[in-house]
């Protein structure tokens, strides 16, 4: 993933403009039935009906975008997604989901931290290798910080026990391995 903080003229943040790319298993269930272009591709018209679709269904997990105003958790911050589409790599065989999440109330803070994950640990986020966080028109003095999450004893290679899929003790578990942006405008 890839994040971007949009701020307007007076110093306050609009919204965030995600960009989450797929794997490519996912990505090979997304598309499957759809209609591919005679050069291996799918058009962002094409693939219309399935960013509805992917953008509404986050809706019901809270985008698995979480907000802090000045170390205050804010509850039901964003607004429904806008300017969202996808776009599919043919080299990569993924998709990747672009959308927009509008804050409801433009947030003027000192400290805002946003963290991204999935509360359940179904799905896990990973930031990208490359321009991981940009603060669109920000004022000059805001600087951003992330955090990937970091647990030596739980091993990207590690497999779960299939009697945990439906436990109800990993409720929850997804916020110890949330990414963090933290934006500092003194």
């Amino acid at each position: 993933m890839t994040e971007e903080l949009l701020y307007a003229p007076d110093g306050s943040v609009t919204g965030v403009r995600h960009t989450w790319t797929f794997d490519d298993m996912f990505s090979a269930f997304a598309v499957q039935g759809l209609d591919q272009e005679t050069n291996g591709t799918f058009t962002r018209e094409e693939l219309a009906p399935l960013a509805k679709v992917n953008v509404e269904s986050l809706k019901e997990y809270a985008y698995f975008t979480y907000a802090k105003v000045n170390g205050k958790r804010q509850r039901d911050a964003f607004a429904d997604p806008i300017d969202y589409w996808l776009a599919y790599d043919p080299k990569d065989t993924v998709l990747t989901l672009h959308f927009t999440l509008p804050f409801k109330t433009a947030v003027k803070a000192q400290a805002l931290n946003l963290e991204i994950y999935d509360p359940e640990f179904f799905i896990d986020f990973g930031f990208a290798d490359n321009e991981l966080v940009r603060l669109v028109n920000a004022p000059r003095r805001c600087t951003a910080a992330i955090e990937k999450p970091r647990d030596e004893n739980f091993p990207a290679t590690l497999r779960f026990d299939r009697s945990l899929l439906t436990s109800e003790a990993n409720k929850g578990m997804g916020a110890s391995f949330s990414n963090r942006i933290s934006v500092i405008c003194p």
